[in-house]
């Protein structure tokens, strides 16, 4: 019998900060895309949680803002922007490279 996917999966930052979001929205990150994958056999698709070493709370809040966002605005014309604090811009850089969004 073929176990069900959750609707939710868990994204933890390197500090501890646990965020519950939608599977389709987490899905816009093809590294999470991949992590979770059935397929894949890696634990985070059995456990449905991603723990990121390498990000933080702040940053990662503001991801899972963004996947949301993303989703929120997929087929739409004249998206607004998003609010992006400026001391967070290089560090979302480097965060957005590495989930590859």
């Amino acid at each position: 019998m073929a176990k069900t996917l959750s609707e939710y999966v868990t994204l933890v930052s390197n500090d501890g900060f646990e965020f519950v979001v939608r599977r389709d929205s987490a899905y816009v990150a093809g590294t999470v895309k991949r992590m979770l994958d059935p397929a894949s056999n890696f634990a985070e698709a059995v456990s449905g949680r991603c723990v990121f070493e390498n990000i933080n709370g702040v940053v990662l809040e503001k991801v899972c803002e963004y996947l949301y966002y993303n989703e929120k605005h997929r087929n739409a014309k004249d998206v607004p922007d998003m609010d992006i604090p400026p001391e967070l811009c290089l560090e979302l850089l480097m965060a957005a490279d590495y989930l590859n969004v």
